[in-house]
């Protein structure tokens, strides 16, 4: 008998480079600032580029908008057969990529130099989109966008009014993302819920507001029909063990932010203090950039950190302890933004 064969990405060594490849699908998108190419000869990824980008405003940060380029390669199932031997290594490329790699291989290689990235999916990630999306395809997409561009990449969130935009800090429990929640509902332009892309000398701010991820039990202060609607969201898993309802933003009943927004104010978001209401207190210049460096370890360590210290030192910064609704943050936030804080322009 013969054995079976264990399946495996295609043997690529007459077109290593895949220079005449063909049924290659492509889509362009513009997002934060860049416009990104994805290609791939699987529609299954295909379809998932589509599911996290499609329909997101198009956002510019200058007249020459960089080109990027995202190779998403689909691999073989590995078989479940028992082996006295690892799995060869199968060659994969794209985007001006060769690399090797096993059928059980999932990797993303970024070169920012070249402006173009290659994504390796093995086909049992396939049942995982959310963890393939965040951790393959949302990382090369972001560190090809902010490499290109020199933007500070952020862990934080930020909402806006009329292109003036608030960038919002807050550790986890402090209610950040209920209060994006409450905001968009509210009205105001929401810009990210938790990777903000800032041009660090002029503060314009850019980000992909596709989704929120809100705990089910957040929903409570929500009318009961609008709550209802919205705990028919799926549900993802984060490696923590945690899970949270993945809202889609791309909703008429939520505003995203049209283009790039001016940051005019820093507040960080702490969870609600021993009064009844929402406290806000100012942050001196030198407590906000000790936060600041607290919170964004990875962006204190990129070249442009110091021209973005100087200029976001320049701006109002609050603290800010949620009350009892969240309304109550919204009510600031909105304040903040129409009757308090000016353009820096």
């Amino acid at each position: 008998m013969t054995p079976p064969t264990r399946a495996a990405m295609p043997d690529i060594s007459a077109d290593p480079f895949r220079e005449r490849r063909r049924g290659v699908r492509r889509a362009t998108l513009q997002l934060l600032g860049a416009r990104l190419v994805f290609e791939s000869e699987s529609a299954e990824l295909m379809r998932l580029v589509d599911w996290a980008y499609a329909g997101l405003p198009r956002h510019s940060l200058s007249a020459r908008v960089p080109r990027l380029t995202v190779r998403l390669v689909l691999g073989g199932n590995a078989g479940s057969r028992k082996s006295a031997e690892p799995a060869p290594l199968a060659m994969s490329s794209g985007a001006g990529f060769l690399c090797g790699a096993s059928p059980k291989t999932s990797m993303t290689a970024v070169y920012p130099s070249e402006r173009a990235a290659l994504v390796v999916v093995e086909r049992e990630l396939l049942r995982f989109p959310y963890h393939l999306r965040y951790e393959l395809i949302e990382f090369a997409v972001f560190t090809l966008v902010a490499r290109s561009q020199n933007l500070m990449p952020l862990h934080a969130a930020c909402v806006a009014s009329g292109g003036r935009g608030l960038l919002l800090l807050g550790a986890s429990g402090a209610g950040k993302s209920t209060a994006m929640l409450h905001c968009a509902l509210a009205g105001l332009d929401l810009l990210s819920e938790d990777s903000l892309f800032v041009a660090p000398d002029t503060l314009r701010a850019t980000g992909v507001a596709n989704f929120l991820h809100i705990r089910r039990e957040s929903l409570r202060f929500l009318p009961a029909r609008e709550a209802a609607e919205l705990r028919q969201s799926p549900t993802i898993r984060r490696r923590s063990g945690v899970e949270k309802l993945e809202i889609d933003l791309r909703q008429p009943r939520f505003r995203l932010a049209p283009r790039p927004v001016e940051l005019v104010g820093v507040v960080e978001l702490r969870p609600r203090g021993a009064g009844t209401g929402a406290s806000l207190t100012t942050l001196g210049s030198r407590q906000l950039l000790a936060r600041l460096r607290d919170t964004q370890p990875y962006a204190g360590s990129l070249r442009g950190w110091r021209v973005f210290s100087r200029a976001v030192r320049c701006l109002p910064a609050f603290e800010l302890s949620r009350g009892r609704h969240p309304n109550e943050t919204v009510e600031v936030l909105r304040q903040l933004l129409q009757d308090i804080l000016p353009g820096r322009s």
